[in-house]
């Protein structure tokens, strides 16, 4: 009897820690999905602010293409952790999207900065962001070597263009309040820039030409300014010694 009741406590036992290891099992492999439907979602939360934010910039169809494959994967995995009837229509929506060609990007040429500089601002944040996401798919083997070569030197000569354009912009503010000096320094910036540049093109070119002709003007300016600041001076220091070795008037 006693023996009965020992084996009984004992299969209970273990019965009661295998129920518990089950259950630590079930609690850590759904807080891993938990964690990776959480990182999915911020990937394609985060791709698709970007490509939002890219929208009026002279991006590839192909990149766009990429982040779209992105977004696609996303949503594929979300959707075997414990789709939503909403992610199971967005799925839909990006197999579509990721079927149909993306629309010709805006052409580097035609793109024009922005005056507001909170737009600026972004701009020069997503461009930054996909070039990183660009690199994180290139090294998941999603994206071949020279696709990513190609469009990584794109995007970068693309970040110059802006960040030239921003200082170019600023320079030709301060030129215009007659703060030369500001201005000298925004120009020389931008100047450096494009002067670091590997390969030189057209656009490259043609603002080197325009901002050596500003730095020029301003530099002529300067020195006509410190010119009449001379004369000024030497004017004053004369009226002084005039007023000193004048004759005494008497009274």
């Amino acid at each position: 009897m006693y023996m009965i009741i020992i084996i009984l406590i004992v299969v209970l036992l273990i019965a009661a820690i295998f129920i518990n290891a089950m259950q630590q099992h079930r609690a850590k492999a759904d807080s891993e999905r938990r964690a990776d439907l959480a990182k999915q979602r911020a990937v394609i939360d985060e791709t698709e602010n970007v490509i939002l934010a890219c929208s009026n910039m002279p991006i590839s169809s192909r990149m766009l293409q990429i982040m779209d494959n992105r977004v696609l994967a996303a949503l594929k995995t979300v959707n075997e952790l414990g789709g939503t009837p909403e992610t199971k229509q967005k799925l839909a929506n990006a197999e579509q999207k990721s079927a149909t060609k993306n629309p010709d990007a805006v052409n580097a040429n035609e793109f024009v900065l922005p005056d507001n500089d909170k737009l600026i601002i972004q701009y020069i944040q997503a461009v930054k962001k996909l070039r990183i996401l660009l690199r994180s798919e290139h090294s998941k083997g999603k994206v071949e070597s020279k696709v990513f070569y190609d469009e990584d030197k794109q995007l970068e000569r693309l970040q110059i263009k802006v960040n030239v354009e921003t200082l170019i912009k600023r320079g030709r503010a301060a030129q215009q309040s007659n703060m030369l000096g500001s201005a000298r320094q925004y120009y020389e910036k931008a100047k450096t820039a494009l002067e670091n540049q590997n390969q030189q093109d057209e656009y490259t070119q043609s603002r080197l030409a325009t901002l050596h002709e500003w730095l020029s003007e301003i530099q002529n300016n300067l020195k006509s300014v410190n010119a009449q600041d001379r004369a000024k001076k030497q004017e004053e220091e004369r009226d002084e010694l005039d007023e000193l070795f004048a004759p005494k008037k008497k009274w």
